[in-house]
């Protein structure tokens, strides 16, 4: 292979993401990574924005990381908060048992938000943070004041969430950068080129021989397949949960049916749940400006 290596700056593309978005640029946030121990031997990395107490905790879907809201923050001001990647994700630690279900993952998040962000306004989770976060907030209620939910039910099965999963479980190293563009772009025709690159460059690293492969480990193959996306047992987390929630989904294409948001306003009468125009199941990644309004509403209009 003769792929040139790449250079990787962590930090050097939060303007592409501002002109994305058309935002204002006045110039890099103030943004570091840090790591928790949340178990002896076993670390979590997490993105921490700005220098003081962080007010919003955000945690990011399966087969991503804590970079998927760098767009979403920059539109929300460049708050203090924080950015965790999930085990097994971004810059942290895999698990030797490869078990990533939101259960055992929400431990090691509380872990994290306890020590980096413990009296944050707001959790965020997406598809599998989001998940997580749900049961971060039925066992941690004292980190959770609210929660603010994107495209994701204990309902998400394996059949609603085939269009991810086909891509998650394929191949997983590449020969080429392009190669692993071209991949990218198959299922996710709606992002531009540039958006595509620079989310690779984060989800994804270079080995020496040039060949590319992804940061992200898979989950566990159990022999039922179905067992490992069947997360209906966590509807009793969800009824457990006594912070606002607010259960934002995609309206071009989602991972949450009616039936699963009849279950949700069944769980938490008293939720909101906001269909968004314009966005699939990543909300942060196709209206991250639209997104970083709702959040910011559904937080500051409650403590203003």
């Amino acid at each position: 292979m003769n792929e040139p290596l790449y250079a990787y700056d962590e930090f050097g593309y939060f303007a592409d993401n501002a002109s994305e978005a058309g935002l204002d640029y006045p110039g890099p946030p103030t943004v570091g990574r840090t790591e928790v121990e949340v178990t002896p031997g076993h670390r979590l990395s997490a993105l921490v924005w700005g220098t003081g107490e962080p007010e919003y905790v955000f945690v990011h879907g399966g087969a991503q990381n804590a970079h998927t809201w760098d767009t979403t923050l920059l539109a929300m001001g460049r708050p203090n908060a924080v950015a965790i990647d999930l085990p097994g994700h971004g810059h942290s630690d895999r698990r030797d048992d490869r078990n990533y279900h939101p259960a055992t993952n929400a431990e090691s998040i509380a872990a994290v938000v306890r020590q980096l962000a413990p009296n944050a306004k707001a959790v965020i989770g997406m598809s599998l943070g989001g998940l997580t976060s749900y049961v971060l907030a039925a066992r941690h209620p004292d980190l959770v004041r609210r929660l603010v939910i994107v495209d994701v039910t204990p309902g998400t099965n394996r059949e609603k969430s085939a269009r991810i999963t086909d891509f998650v479980n394929g191949p997983q190293s590449f020969e080429s950068f392009d190669a692993i563009l071209a991949r990218t772009k198959e299922h996710n025709k709606e992002r531009t080129d540039s958006s595509l690159r620079r989310g690779i460059l984060h989800n994804a690293r270079q080995l020496a021989d040039g060949s590319w492969v992804w940061r992200y480990d898979r989950f566990e193959r159990p022999k039922d397949a179905e067992t490992a996306t069947d997360f209906t047992t966590m509807w009793d987390e969800v009824e457990a949960i006594t912070c606002p929630i607010l259960l934002l989904i995609g309206k071009a294409w989602s991972v949450v049916d009616d039936a699963d948001i009849a279950r949700f306003r069944e769980a938490q009468p008293t939720a909101q749940v906001h269909h968004v125009d314009g966005a699939g199941h990543s909300i942060q990644g196709d209206q991250p400006v639209v997104l970083a309004a709702l959040i910011r509403n559904f937080v500051e209009g409650a403590t203003a």
